[in-house]
C-alpha cells in the first residue's frame, strides 16, 4: 500500500512534469557580444565555490525527487548523471522520510550511487534542528538546503498554517556543521527577506524565483475546488530576486534557480551575481523522457555552451562573468525604479 506521503511525492513529480514549460524566464536580460576573443575555449575556468565546497561546474541538479518508489528511481538516475558529469545534486524534501523511515532508501540511493559527489540534503524550515541533523546524516550530505515555502504550504490542502521559520533557521545556521543554504521554492526573495536572513546569521541563500516549477499551480491543482488559481503568478522572478540581492552580494553567497532552461540562462544568473545555479524541472523532464545517458550528454553540451558564452563576453572565470553588465528590458528598468534598486 502506498503511504499518503509517497502519494504526495508522486503527485508533485507528475504535476511538475504536467505543467512543465520549455521557455526561458530570462528574456528581460541580454549580454553584449564581443567579437574579438581574448582567450581560448580551453582556458575558460568554470569552477566556483559555495563556502568550503568546490564545484567544478557552476550549475547543479536542484531538489525535486525522493519519497516514493517512483521517485527513488528518478533519484537513482539523477545521481548517475551527477556522478558521470561531476555535478552537485540536491535531493527533494526529506521531511517525508523523517516521518516515515521506510522511505529513507528513496534518498539514500543518491549517496550509494555517487559516494564521493557533492550532495545537498533538503528539509523544510518548519522542521527543528534535530530533524535537520538527521536529514544531513541520512545521506552524508555536504550541505543542507533549508527550504522556505510559505506560499506552497498555504495553498497545499494539507499544508502548514503556522510557521516557525525564523527560530529554526537561526538554530540550524549556528549549530549544523555543514553549510546551510536557505532556499525559496519558486516564489523569489525580496531584499527585505534577504536582510532578515543575514540578521539570523545566514551565509548562503538560493533566491529561487518564479518561472520554473510552479508550486502554486501544483498545489492548487491538488485542491478539491482548485480555487486558488489567482496565485499562479505569485512571487518574484529569479531575475528580479537576483537584482534584489545585489546590495548584499559582498556579504553572502547567492545561488539561483527557477526557470533555468539553457546555458544562456545559467550565464545570465551568474552575471546577475549568483555563484551557482540549480536546475530542477529541465533535468527532470529530460531524464523522464530520454533517460540518464541523454541527460549526461546534455550536461556536457551545457558545459560547452556556457564556456562558449563566456568566451563571447570576454569572461574567463565565474568571477569575471559576475562582473558583466547586462542590457535590461524596459520592464526590468521600471521594476528597479519602483523598488528603489540600482544596477
Amino acid at each position: 500500500m502506498i503511504s499518503k506521503h509517497s502519494h504526495r511525492k508522486d503527485e508533485h513529480m507528475s504535476l511538475a512534469e504536467k505543467f512543465y514549460q520549455d521557455q526561458s524566464a530570462f528574456a528581460d536580460f541580454r549580454f553584449i557580444h564581443q567579437s574579438l576573443p581574448e582567450t581560448s575555449l580551453a582556458d575558460i575556468d568554470l569552477s566556483t565555490r559555495i563556502g568550503p565546497l568546490s564545484l567544478n561546474v557552476p550549475f547543479y541538479i536542484e531538489a525535486i525527487s525522493g519519497g516514493s518508489l517512483r521517485t527513488q528511481e528518478i533519484n537513482r538516475q539523477l545521481a548517475t548523471v551527477a556522478k558521470a558529469t561531476g555535478l552537485a545534486m540536491a535531493v527533494g524534501s526529506q521531511s517525508v522520510a523523517l516521518s516515515d523511515p521506510t522511505l529513507r532508501a528513496t534518498f539514500e540511493v543518491v549517496r550509494k550511487v555517487n559516494p564521493t559527489g557533492i550532495v545537498f540534503a533538503n528539509i523544510g524550515a518548519n522542521r527543528n534542528y534535530q530533524d535537520a541533523q538527521a536529514a544531513v546524516e541520512m545521506i552524508d550530505a555536504n550541505a543542507l538546503e533549508l527550504h522556505i515555502n510559505v506560499a506552497q504550504e498555504l495553498i497545499m490542502p494539507e499544508g502548514d498554517r503556522e510557521f516557525s521559520f525564523i527560530t529554526n533557521i537561526e538554530q540550524m545556521v549556528h549549530h549544523l556543521s555543514v553549510p546551510v543554504i536557505v532556499k525559496e521554492v519558486g516564489f523569489g526573495m525580496s531584499r527585505e527577506t534577504i536582510a532578515q536572513l543575514i540578521d539570523l546569521g545566514v551565509h548562503y541563500i538560493n533566491v529561487s524565483g518564479h518561472g520554473g516549477t510552479n508550486f502554486a499551480t501544483i498545489e492548487n491543482f491538488r485542491r478539491p475546488q482548485k480555487n486558488m488559481a489567482y496565485l499562479k503568478n505569485w512571487g518574484l522572478t529569479t531575475g528580479e530576486s537576483l537584482l534584489e540581492s545585489r546590495q548584499f552580494q559582498d556579504r553572502l553567497t547567492i545561488l539561483a534557480s527557477g526557470g533555468v532552461k539553457s546555458p544562456l540562462d545559467v550565464a545570465k544568473c551568474l552575471a546577475l551575481g549568483s555563484t551557482a545555479v540549480g536546475i530542477a524541472g529541465q533535468f527532470l523532464h529530460e531524464v523522464i523522457h530520454e533517460g540518464p545517458q541523454t541527460l549526461i550528454d546534455k550536461v556536457f553540451d551545457w558545459i560547452y555552451g556556457l564556456k562558449a558564452i563566456m568566451l563571447m563576453v570576454h569572461a574567463s572565470t565565474i568571477s569575471e562573468l559576475q562582473s558583466q553588465k547586462l542590457i535590461l528590458s524596459p520592464e526590468i528598468i521600471s521594476y528597479l525604479n519602483q523598488r528603489g534598486l540600482t544596477y
